[in-house]
C-alpha cells in the first residue's frame, strides 16, 4: 500500500480529475457561494479567501489525502472537487467527499468523478474500504453513490442542524471486494 504523495490526473469520458491548486479558488468559491451547495454539504461557515487559497496551495504536499479538481471535459471548467481524506493506513480505509457546483450538476459528472476516484483509491492505493456521509435531504447524491457501488451502513440521527431542523446523515461505504470497475481510471500524469 502506498500513500497519497502522487497526485494523479484521472481521465473519464465526461470529466478529468486533476490535482487541486490555488488557481481553482474562483470556481470552487463560486460553487460554495450557491445556497443549495452549502445546504447539501452542510457548510455553516465561510472560510476566508486568504485561508482558502493557502489551503489550496498546500494540497499538492499532502501525503495523507487526495484533493482533485473536477473538470467538465465539455466546457473545460472546474465544476467541483473530489477528495479522499481521513486516511487510516493501518486499516486501509478513508473517507470520500465530493462537491459539485451548479455548472456541473445533473449530467452524470459527479457519478463519473466518484467512480474514478474510488477506482484509484481501491486499485492504485490499495484501500479496502471507502466511506462517506450524505445528508437525508440529498437523495440525488445518494443515488449517484449507489450507482458507483456504495451501500448504506446506517444512519447518524440528527447529525446536522440546518436552519432550525435536524437532519440525519446516512453513512455509506464500498469495500474493495464490491468494487466493479466500469473501466479503470486512466492516470495521464504518469
Amino acid at each position: 500500500m502506498t500513500d497519497f504523495a502522487h497526485k494523479p490526473t484521472l481521465t473519464g469520458d465526461l470529466v478529468v480529475l486533476r490535482p487541486l491548486d490555488e488557481g481553482d479558488y474562483d470556481a470552487l468559491a463560486a460553487a460554495m457561494d450557491d445556497p443549495e451547495v452549502a445546504r447539501l454539504t452542510g457548510s455553516h461557515q465561510e472560510i476566508g479567501e486568504e485561508r482558502a487559497r493557502e489551503w489550496m496551495r498546500t494540497r499538492k504536499d499532502q501525503t495523507d489525502r487526495l484533493d482533485l479538481a473536477i473538470v467538465d471535459r465539455a466546457s473545460g471548467q472546474v465544476v467541483g472537487e473530489a477528495v479522499l481524506n481521513d486516511w487510516d493506513p493501518d486499516n486501509k480505509c478513508c473517507n470520500f467527499r465530493i462537491l459539485i457546483g451548479p455548472a456541473g450538476q445533473g449530467r452524470g459528472l459527479g457519478t463519473e468523478a466518484t467512480r474514478l476516484i474510488v477506482g484509484y483509491g481501491i486499485g492504485q492505493i490499495g484501500l479496502h474500504r471507502i466511506s462517506l456521509g450524505v445528508y437525508a435531504f440529498n437523495p440525488r447524491a445518494r443515488r449517484a453513490y449507489e450507482k458507483a457501488g456504495f451501500k448504506v451502513e446506517g444512519v447518524l440521527r440528527d447529525a446536522l442542524l440546518w436552519e432550525g431542523e435536524w437532519v440525519d446523515e446516512i453513512v455509506m461505504s464500498i469495500l474493495a471486494s464490491e468494487w466493479i470497475p466500469a473501466h479503470s481510471p486512466r492516470d495521464s500524469s504518469v
